[in-house]
């Protein structure tokens, strides 16, 4: 999970809800497309275009605009942009074939696994600013709760609703951590440090690389001095 730093709304939403008068009241149900996409294209430029909770790579017709807190117990919250984070569809990263009939998408993690689940003590946000201290990641791909007894629990529980561990996430995650591992062969300190910086930055189109803070995770806690001799090697 990556930290998402919000910015301001478009100005057309903020127009659009402006409009509020006594015969007619701005709610989600009645926003119009434009605004709609508008708030939606914001929302994946603002976080690089990766899902608000397992950073997977995203679009306008592969995610979905998520209540953090949910409409359903936070109606209040409804057209807050503060509230509102950009999800991906929760089916997995791949499908080996595009062309063969397909059964019907689970929503096996992320926001639809979400749901109308929200706990203020158990749900790590991806708009705090450590959110990405409460996890760590092996190599093989898998996602497992940070050790420290403050965030363990809270950790643990978002892992599960999530559905972070999910099999596909898990394999996706793999894949974009092997991609890393010959690049480091023969670099200095140094070289790894620029590295692991570069994952924190977006690219030329504004993009980060899926899955950047698990990569992060392994090149700070595997290849970097302080942690090189006591963290088990992922290769």
């Amino acid at each position: 999970m990556k930290h998402i730093q919000k910015g301001q709304e478009p100005e057309s939403f903020k127009d659009w809800k402006d409009l509020e008068n006594d015969d007619w009241k701005p709610n989600w149900d009645n926003l119009s497309k434009p605004q709609k996409t508008d708030v939606h294209d914001t929302l994946l430029r603002e976080q690089g275009y990766i899902c608000c909770y397992c950073g997977m790579r995203i679009n306008r017709s592969s995610s979905n605009i998520e209540h953090l807190k949910p409409r359903k117990t936070y109606p209040n919250l409804a057209l807050d942009y503060t509230n509102l984070i950009a999800s991906c569809p929760g089916e997995g990263d791949e499908r080996e074939n595009e062309k063969l009939p397909l059964p019907p998408p689970l929503s096996e993690h992320c926001g639809h696994k979400k749901g109308f689940w929200y706990d203020p003590d158990l749900m790590v946000s991806p708009l705090i600013e450590n959110c990405a201290d409460y996890f760590k990641y092996t190599g093989f791909g898998e996602i497992l709760p940070n050790d420290d007894p403050t965030m363990h629990p809270a950790a643990k529980e978002t892992i599960e609703r999530l559905g972070l561990d999910n099999l596909k996430l898990e394999a996706s995650r793999r894949k974009q951590i092997r991609k890393i591992l010959p690049l480091i062969d023969g670099l200095t300190v140094e070289e790894i440090q620029k590295l692991a910086q570069s994952y924190e930055q977006l690219d030329a189109e504004g993009k980060y690389v899926p899955f950047c803070a698990a990569i992060l995770y392994i090149l700070n806690e595997y290849f970097l001095p302080e942690n090189r001799n006591i963290k088990e090697n992922p290769k």
